[in-house]
């Protein structure tokens, strides 16, 4: 799965929320750093040559709609990281967080209940 710039993935949780969509309904849902039309459809035809969407015509006009679910794109997302920033290691993921305290005891906790019920 190649890697996505941040404006690519802005487009594609978009349209993973909007499910079909025509650039202009693209371009109507982003609220900052609005592009200009015609950038859009360049970007959006760069997620079609890179697999991530795909269309149906409708003469001149295309509707977009995704063909990677948003959960695979996740997984993806997520082991790279993981690989990346933290060795590959769940360990240090969670204790970095815990360390920012960005997860609290009571979450941590579920996840421990979590996988303990996986057992």
């Amino acid at each position: 799965m190649e890697k996505l710039t941040n404006k690519e993935e802005e487009v594609m949780h978009i349209l993973w929320t909007l499910k079909k969509a025509f650039v202009k309904d693209v371009l109507a849902e982003i609220k900052e750093d609005k592009p200009h039309y015609n950038t859009l459809s360049t970007i959006i035809r760069k997620l079609e040559e890179k697999g991530y969407v795909a269309y149906t015509a409708y003469g001149k006009t295309h509707q977009y709609y995704p063909i990677i679910p948003k959960e695979e794109y996740r997984k993806e997302f997520m082991n790279t990281a993981i690989a990346n920033y933290f060795n590959s290691s769940y360990k240090n993921m969670v204790s970095f967080f815990a360390k920012e305290e960005k997860i609290s005891e009571a979450e941590l906790q579920e996840i421990i209940e979590l996988i303990k019920k996986k057992k």
